[in-house]
């Protein structure tokens, strides 16, 4: 079935000329327009534009296409912004993404208060970047930075990958292998241990592991549990270990329900961002919300 924003961009296109300026028109990237257009060319066909330089000519199917379309998506168009006027003229709705845990920590606490609408997303990072640049997501929190253009990064805050256990760990051999830096010893120690682990992410342990011991570790999880924080409750007052970022389990070592092992004895850090398009419908609302993250986190 074809998508109705297809048709949006391709009449966006038309009217302005250049894909940068219908991209500018609809708040998202080029690559997004792009990719509207192809998918929109392919459905129907044939294509819809010539090339010439950085302008786009509509060819002559593109013409007759743009007649059969243009009235029905200017009602559309109408019957929409009247919605909007009626129903929802103060209350836009932001969709921000981020992992699980990380809204449980900062965000989900704030939600009821949040005068506008919100929509949360949860998956993979690389899925979110790709989202936000086709203008799917408002806002992401992200370790990681991709390379489009239309794109802002913000550093906010950081987090340092650590060692963690329950609060019944011996830990008295652990701790005097890694003073005397026989990491190799401290290594085999761990390996005796209980491990936990989140499904279909192995991500931080693997790295702790390459950053402190200089290759993957050769073992998988014992438990496999389905996100930090239940890996947090399973720990508490409880035997086991694993690995995760700190600012997840602050509360429960300041509690004594879960003990700090090690940071590692080369510190595992990720910087934390902020990524939103460069231009957008909706600053004031996003600020609010780097605001709440701000309070929680920094």
């Amino acid at each position: 079935m074809v998508n109705l924003e297809w048709y949006r961009t391709f009449k966006a296109i038309y009217k302005t000329g250049t894909l940068t300026s219908a991209a500018n028109a609809l708040y998202i990237s080029q690559p997004g327009v792009s990719l509207h257009l192809s998918s929109l060319e392919s459905y129907v066909g044939y294509k819809l534009f010539d090339r010439t330089g950085r302008k786009m000519i509509p060819t002559e199917r593109g013409k007759i296409l743009y007649n059969v379309v243009s009235e029905g998506l200017h009602i559309l168009e109408e019957a929409e912004k009247n919605y909007k006027q009626s129903t929802e003229k103060h209350t836009p709705t932001i969709s921000i993404g981020m992992c699980f845990e990380t809204f449980q920590i900062t965000l989900e606490q704030y939600i009821s208060t949040l005068p506008f609408n919100v929509i949360i997303r949860f998956g993979e990072y690389q899925e979110m970047l790709d989202n936000l640049d086709k203008g799917i997501l408002d806002l992401i929190i992200s370790p990681q930075k991709g390379n489009s253009a239309s794109i802002s990064y913000e550093a906010f805050s950081s987090e340092t990958i650590v060692l963690v256990g329950g609060s019944e760990v011996n830990d008295a051999n652990f701790q005097q292998l890694i003073r005397a830096k026989k990491y190799t010893e401290a290594e085999n120690c761990l390996k005796q241990e209980k491990w936990y682990g989140t499904t279909g992410d192995m991500e931080h342990l693997f790295r702790f592991w390459q950053y402190n011991f200089g290759h993957q570790p050769d073992f998988r999880p014992n438990y496999i549990v389905p996100n930090l924080n239940s890996i947090l409750r399973c720990l508490s007052s409880a035997k086991g270990l694993a690995v995760i970022p700190d600012f997840l389990c602050k509360k429960e070592i300041e509690e004594g329900k879960v003990k700090l092992l090690w940071k590692g004895h080369k510190k595992l850090t990720n910087t934390l961002y902020f990524a939103n398009r460069t231009k957008t419908s909706y600053s004031s609302e996003i600020e609010l919300i780097k605001g709440l993250f701000r309070k929680v986190m920094v």
